[in-house]
């Protein structure tokens, strides 16, 4: 989830809000974060 800041900046959530997962920044920093969480989220299924 991401959610906007009221100083125009982004934050990464988990899904149930309770964990950030990245630092207050552009929206396009906040989008290449989410797609190394999703990366490393997945990256033990693949290894199998």
């Amino acid at each position: 989830m991401i959610k906007r800041l009221s100083n125009g900046q982004f934050i990464l959530y988990s899904a149930d809000g309770t964990r950030r997962l990245s630092k207050p920044g552009t929206l396009k920093d906040v989008l290449k974060r989410e797609r190394q969480v999703q990366y490393f989220k997945h990256l033990a299924k693949r290894k199998r």
